[in-house]
């Protein structure tokens, strides 16, 4: 089999810094000449009405995972939370996760978590942060707002917690400034989002003045880990988002959100046997 040829940013660090500075400069480019009203005014006051509501712990433990980092990523996303909390989304406004958080350096408060770099992961600077990112793109999958912008990176970077799957549990992917997490609110009435954490949990809310007519639902089908030719192993699943009619429970739409095929990236020992096909 021929060696497959490597990509300019895979070649050295020097040649991934390189890349890395011209996307970051194409995005501030983009953003210069974009006209999307990006929201940026907080509210310290919650709105009255929660449209959806997500938690989770932000550590890890286990053998090979360095404590060290997770407390890190723990304390970049307290950071981060702080940025984000009592954000109020016009009607017409765009959520930027980066407008809002701003570049992840040392300067600015962050310190070295764990990041995927070219399919490895290592130590970097806010690192940890797409933890936060997932757990916003939960609220707004659960939501009539529109996700315009979401990048997928694997979901498989750990075992599932007491080997319980929650579908969209992971996966979305964040790096200062171009790949980021945005919304637009297509609705008529403002939405807030809020975001805390408790002890080593994360906690966070999409708010509003007044139910939505509609309630949403993510689902996951053909869930299992497959071994491929290259001789790793992939999660494999079909996730679809589904809408209901809050009065009756009806079912109105069901659509494919993503079609997960993501490398495992944790010890394949600890794989269920039950789930490999």
């Amino acid at each position: 089999m021929p060696k497959q040829r490597r990509l300019f940013c895979e070649i050295s660090p020097a040649t991934y810094y390189i890349s890395l500075q011209k996307e970051i400069w194409k995005r501030k480019v983009k953003n210069a000449l974009s006209k999307e009203r990006f929201a940026r005014t907080k509210q310290t006051e919650m709105l009255p009405v929660v449209v959806s509501s997500h938690a989770g712990n932000m550590i890890k433990r286990g053998p090979g995972i360095d404590p060290v980092l997770q407390q890190n990523k723990a304390d970049n996303i307290r950071l981060a939370c702080s940025r984000i909390d009592g954000i109020m989304v016009q009607p017409g406004e765009t959520f930027s996760f980066w407008q809002l958080v701003g570049k992840t350096s040392k300067r600015n408060g962050f310190a070295d978590g764990r990041v995927l770099v070219n399919g490895r992961l290592v130590a970097g600077v806010g690192g940890g942060l797409c933890n936060l990112a997932n757990t916003l793109c939960l609220l707004f999958l659960h939501s009539p707002m529109t996700i315009t912008e979401l990048h997928h990176h694997s979901d498989a970077l750990a075992p599932d917690p007491n080997g319980v799957r929650v579908p969209y549990s992971a996966g979305t992917s964040v790096n200062w400034n171009f790949i980021d997490l945005r919304f637009r609110n297509d609705t008529r009435q403002p939405v807030q989002v809020h975001t805390w954490c408790e002890g080593d949990d994360l906690r966070a809310e999409l708010r509003t003045t007044e139910e939505y007519p509609f309630t949403y639902k993510i689902t996951e089908e053909d869930h299992h880990f497959h071994k491929e030719e290259n001789g790793k192993f992939y999660r494999v699943s079909r996730i679809y988002r589904e809408t209901y009619n809050r009065a009756n429970g009806e079912q109105i739409e069901r659509t494919l959100n993503w079609k997960n095929h993501s490398e495992v990236m944790f010890d394949y020992d600890l794989i269920p046997k039950e789930q490999i096909r």
